[in-house]
């Protein structure tokens, strides 16, 4: 079918190393990403939502990444691709990691 895009492959987060979840977290852009999502409701934000300073290409690469290190959560919703935070899941495989990476300090 002409403009299906495929569905997002997620990684769980007992499948990744805490070097995968730190290289993700340390990228500015993908911890603004998640920053965001920690402030908002499950699956109520979009891909475009998101007021970042790169293309949308470039916003794809970064939600892959936060996939494969298995902090974000996404599916498709009509035209819109929507995201949840995997706050649960993450913090079950490395405790009170995300909690620091969101601190304001």
């Amino acid at each position: 079918m002409a403009g299906h895009r495929a569905e997002p492959v997620h990684t769980h987060p007992e499948d990744v190393s805490v070097q995968t979840a730190l290289a993700a977290l340390a990228d500015p852009v993908r911890l603004h990403l998640v920053r965001e999502l920690a402030g908002s409701g499950d699956w109520t934000r979009a891909c475009g939502s998101f007021d970042v300073s790169v293309g949308k290409a470039a916003l794809s690469h970064h939600f892959a990444t936060l996939r494969a290190a298995g902090l974000v959560e996404q599916r498709d919703e009509g035209a819109r691709r929507v995201n949840r935070l995997r706050r649960a899941e993450f913090e079950a495989r490395f405790p009170g990691l995300l909690a620091l990476v969101l601190r304001d300090d």
